[in-house]
């Protein structure tokens, strides 16, 4: 028996559901994890997903892969002038992208569909800008969320390392992975050459907040640059890591 997956639209907002094999209306409530950039980390990954299922090495989730209506605009906390003359600005829409999902989003999904509305298993994951806003979203709601992952998150954005830095995060809000590529920025000119320096600066910040190794992981792939094929494996490693075997938050 296979999982399925399927679109759907949510006022104008579309998203792509991911039921695991087992799910029932009449079962125990699965937790629902919570996708930046629609389905694009998990949708070549449900056979893999699957055979975790089966080995008991995850339970079985609810994936909902979210379609950002503009990310440049949605996945920025606040605005910031382009890195290049080929895009436009970035519009800083990251506060209003969240209060809609928290708000109107997360409880037509639990209204709908049998996933739990307890925070300890709601999580909120994404890659590069969608990671971004992923950690921001603990920052923002950190009662609503309580497992994130930031993969390749774009800590490289301006004024964001400082802003976490500053943050009032507690360890026992949450659980957070993050992930980043050895060579990710390496060739670029702009801020993002940062990228690594950045990500272990927020990492050490997180640390200094009281987070532990059981609260907080970075993992740092060597070899590895900005692209989906390693945003889609730490996307697996990411959900074992906050998901898997004595993974629960009490």
């Amino acid at each position: 028996m296979n999982g399925s997956l399927s679109e759907h639209k949510a006022g104008k907002r579309r998203f792509t559901l991911y039921l695991p094999p087992s799910y029932s209306q009449d079962t125990e409530r699965f937790p629902a994890v919570y996708v930046q950039d629609g389905s694009s980390l998990f949708q070549d990954h449900t056979e893999l997903l699957e055979s975790k299922f089966q080995q008991r090495i995850l339970p079985e989730l609810v994936l909902i892969g979210i379609e950002p209506d503009n990310r440049l605009d949605e996945y920025t906390p606040w605005p910031a002038a382009s890195l290049s003359d080929r895009f436009p600005d970035f519009g800083g829409l990251g506060d209003h992208y969240l209060s809609d999902i928290t708000n109107r989003f997360i409880p037509f999904i639990e209204e709908n569909w049998n996933v739990t509305k307890e925070p300890q298993s709601r999580g909120m994951i994404g890659a590069s800008l969608g990671g971004l806003i992923s950690m921001f979203a603990l920052l923002k709601y950190p009662t609503v969320f309580r497992k994130i992952g930031a993969i390749s998150g774009s800590y490289w954005y301006e004024n964001a390392v400082e802003t976490i830095h500053l943050s009032s995060l507690k360890p026992e809000t949450a659980r957070v992975y993050m992930s980043v590529g050895s060579e990710e920025g390496r060739e670029k000119q702009s801020i993002q050459q940062h990228m690594l320096q950045n990500t272990i600066q927020v990492h050490q910040s997180l640390k200094e907040k009281g987070f532990t190794e059981d609260h907080l992981c970075l993992s740092v792939e060597k070899g590895a640059v900005h692209h989906r094929k390693y945003f889609c494996k730490q996307f697996i490693t990411a959900l074992e890591w906050l998901y898997g075997k004595n993974r629960s938050i009490q």
